[in-house]
């Protein structure tokens, strides 16, 4: 070696410790840091910061292909998903920070979406509880446990308001309307990202899938979705606004297309929207291969192309379509996209990894004492049952068949009732069924009478000796507890259904039941709202159990025998038929509202407009009575706060919990508004005779929406104020804004 080239190889040496130095140095802001790296990257290295792939952790346990661990080595790849526990972690991350250039940690994602070993009710479910404190709770557990098997980024929340129980995806969300929808947002992001991002009990948050994913036409998963932009921002928007507002750190594109363009290539949506608009700050990644999707979807030619409609719309992480890794260098030498917006995109990963802590302990998140003392503790099994019994509604209850008397004789029937496979649900995260309390297990465990169970029938097959042998513990039994379903991967993604109702089999069980002269108690567990009339009109008793996870037969059996008062509210109503649906509380009146004393009006002949079970409706083993509610003004001008009380009363003999609930109708405006708004609500608990005052605030932003010109803001007019208990039985007051 030359005295010139030696001399060149040290200063080369010295440039990169310094610059290492300056890397490392914990004086410097996240921004500062990833700015000085950024000058030392490669145009390769810095698109593999924007490239995730996954592992084969699905099929084959915890592997990865060599081709995937070779682009970690080169710097290609920058992010894995599906790799999780300490050891699978910290190998992989080894790669990276011992054996690449510039020892840049990964981020190692996965779908802790209602838990990760400890698992939680779906999050419909805990939707149900309109409890945040609940909600928050159990998001915070869930990342403390993915945080400690080695993850620091969970693809959740789902925050995709929906109006259609045909789509199975519905099971990931909060339901129909967006002000509950807003505040679970928050508290999840909240619960997932802890008091500050770098905590080894806290994970980045993903916010999905932006925008309009809920709303496929059809209620076909990953259909074409088309609104009015009026439509979208009023009933779609909020809860992801409010997600980027309460601090997600990164944001995920949905597989649809919005205004004609996909989401992952819609820079209306990406930048405009939510980076210029909101001002997101932190780095949007697409969906599984949507970014390769597009060509599909007819707006670009080929992979290449679809690069840079991304690039260019504000992607900054291509998840596993590997196609920035393949033609973002080519699509640079072009000019098709600018330098200045990938070193952007790798810049606002930078600063996330920064402020995880990676770069000065990459395995702050691989310490195997946290992860064995952490996993579904005793602690998080106790949370996830109370969490479990607040999330289950119950939707009727005849001469109080509920709660059961432990000294009966007691019939469980039903494919789900000795079933711990699909309590976890779908989208369980790395849950195991065999850690499930099965709802047999559950009663037995709570009963101080005898408990007899049969089948009855699987699924979706039929029997006679089966059906012959339910129907003889029945007769034997005081009572009979029937358990029925969807199995999990009924509901979820690529899970759409054209009939809702019940498996045809388990619904002739039931009424095969009811013959017998017992009374029968309907446990239901299902990932979206069910068509159920005939059961509805012919069981004694239903709870609407969801999937509720590893906890789930300690809590439905809580609940049966009233060592938990149910307090659970719809989030997302039920119809009677798939026929009404798309059905939802907060619609828009017409020209012909409703008579039905007229034809000429808009309904249907042959059924009610009204759904089977309201958004927000659930009963409790006690009643409630409701004051009207009572303004703090009758005229108040534009700009002033409105304050609402009204007093509840528990009129029955047991102490109970309810969800207090205030919507608002604006009676004339520039553009037609829905017939009512949820913009409150209290959860409060009293005992038998007692009442409360519940008092709501209401600003000029819960008055305000999208103008006939589009600005947003209120109108001064005469409103109406609703309190309830559901979102159907309320009682009204109005009131007047003036200028």
């Amino acid at each position: 070696m030359g005295k010139s080239t030696y001399l060149l190889f040290i200063l080369n040496i010295l440039f990169f410790r310094n610059i290492q130095a300056q890397i490392y140095r914990p004086s410097a802001t996240a921004e500062q840091r990833a700015n000085e790296l950024l000058a030392t990257m490669t145009l390769d290295e810095k698109i593999g910061q924007l490239t995730l792939y996954t592992t084969d952790w699905g099929s084959t346990g915890p592997t990865i292909r060599e081709g995937y661990k070779n682009d970690i080595r080169s710097g290609a790849c920058g992010n894995l998903f599906n790799s999780h526990t300490v050891g699978f972690v910290r190998e992989l991350q080894k790669v990276a920070v011992e054996e690449t250039r510039l020892k840049i940690p990964l981020l190692f994602g996965f779908d802790v979406i209602h838990g990760y070993k400890t698992i939680f009710p779906i999050p419909l479910g805990e939707a149900a509880s309109w409890d945040m404190e609940a909600i928050g709770r159990s998001a915070r557990i869930s990342a403390a446990e993915a945080a400690a098997a080695g993850l620091n980024w969970t693809f959740a929340p789902m925050v995709d308001i929906s109006r259609d129980p045909r789509w199975g995806r519905v099971m990931e969300g909060a339901g129909e309307d967006p002000w509950l929808g807003s505040r679970i947002a928050e508290a999840r992001v909240r619960g997932f990202q802890g008091k500050k991002i770098g905590d080894t009990d806290a994970v980045l948050a993903c916010v999905k899938h932006f925008a309009g994913y809920g709303a496929p036409i059809g209620g076909r998963d990953y259909n074409t979705v088309d609104m009015s932009e009026r439509y979208f921002r009023d009933f779609y928007m909020p809860p992801y606004e409010a997600a980027v507002k309460a601090g997600a750190a990164t944001v995920m594109t949905s597989f649809n297309d919005y205004d004609g363009v996909p989401a992952t290539g819609n820079k209306y949506l990406l930048t405009d929207l939510l980076r210029k608009e909101w001002g997101f700050r932190g780095f949007i990644v697409t969906d599984y291969t949507s970014m390769n999707e597009m060509v599909n979807h007819g707006v670009v030619a080929d992979d290449k192309e679809a690069g840079e409609l991304s690039l260019n719309a504000g992607v900054d992480m291509d998840m596993q379509g590997a196609i920035y890794q393949r033609f973002l260098k080519k699509s640079v030498e072009e000019g098709k996209v600018k330098m200045a917006d990938i070193d952007e995109a790798v810049r606002r990963i930078l600063r996330l990894k920064f402020d995880l802590g990676l770069f000065e302990d990459p395995y702050k998140f691989c310490d195997e004492n946290r992860e064995k003392s952490v996993l579904l503790s005793p602690e998080n099994r106790a949370a996830a049952r109370d969490i479990s019994r607040k999330s289950i509604v119950l939707l009727k209850n005849d001469k109080n068949l509920l709660p059961l008397d432990r000294n009966r004789k007691i019939a469980l029937i039903g494919p789900l009732a000795d079933n711990k496979g699909e309590l976890i649900g779908n989208w369980n995260g790395a849950g195991n069924a065999n850690d499930c309390v099965s709802v047999l297990e559950g009663v037995r465990a709570q009963a101080k009478g005898e408990v007899l169970f049969e089948r009855g029938c699987s699924f979706f097959e039929a029997k006679k000796e089966w059906l012959e042998a339910a129907l003889a513990v029945a007769k034997q039994s005081d009572v009979v507890v029937a358990v029925v379903g969807e199995q999990a991967m009924m509901s979820g993604e690529a899970a759409a259904r054209a009939d809702i109702t019940l498996p045809a089999v388990q619904e002739e069980i039931l009424i095969e039941l009811v013959k017998t002269g017992k009374p029968v108690v309907v446990v239901l567990m299902n990932g979206r709202p069910l068509a159920i009339p005939n059961i509805a009109e012919n069981a004694g008793a239903i709870l609407e159990t969801w999937w509720l996870g590893t906890e789930a037969g300690n809590a439905i059996a809580d609940v049966l025998f009233g060592g938990y008062n149910p307090s659970g509210k719809l989030p997302m109503s039920f119809p009677r038929s798939v026929g009404q649906v798309p059905v939802f509380y907060n619609e828009k009146n017409t020209g012909r509202p409703f008579d039905p004393n007229s034809k000429w009006t808009s309904k249907y002949i042959d059924m009610p407009n009204a759904p089977l079970y309201p958004f927000g409706y659930g009963l409790s083993y006690t009643t409630f009575s409701y004051s009207d509610p009572k303004p703090d003004k009758i005229v108040f001008k534009k700009g002033e706060n409105l304050q609402i009380t009204v007093s509840v009363t528990n009129t029955g003999s047991r102490p109970g919990e309810e969800v207090v609930q205030l919507y608002v109708r604006d009676l004339v405006a520039s553009v037609t508004r829905p017939v009512r708004e949820l913009k409150g609500f209290q959860k409060i608990a009293l005992n038998p005779g007692e009442t409360k005052a519940v008092k709501f605030t209401l600003t000029e932003r819960d008055l305000s929406f999208y103008r006939r010109d589009m600005t947003f803001g209120a109108e001064p007019g005469e409103f109406e104020i609703m309190t309830g208990g559901n979102s159907a039985d309320v009682k009204k007051a109005k009131v007047l804004m003036t200028e």
